[in-house]
């Protein structure tokens, strides 16, 4: 299973090789990022997720992602939100 491939540092990219974050840990079903990745403003501080559903693929040190990297955040986003409520 391409998940218990996934480890702590390694880069996440998406589909079009642009930069997503740093994995720190798989949780619940999920890649937990690194806090250095959490981005600006009301993102900053706190520790963002993608699905493992979103992965394609573990190559060397990166973990590629089915979507753009675009499209990644916003998934991300979205059930990061969902967590809150």
């Amino acid at each position: 299973m391409t998940a218990m491939r996934i480890e702590e540092h390694m880069e996440v990219i998406g589909a079009d090789g642009v930069h997503v974050g740093t994995v720190d840990c798989i949780e619940g079903g999920r890649i937990k990022l690194t806090k250095k990745d959490s981005g600006e403003g009301s993102h900053e501080g706190h520790h963002h997720y993608i699905s493992i559903s979103l992965v394609a693929d573990v190559e060397g040190n990166k973990v590629r992602l089915s979507a753009n990297s675009d499209v990644a955040v916003m998934f991300e986003e979205e059930a990061s939100t969902k967590d809150v409520h």
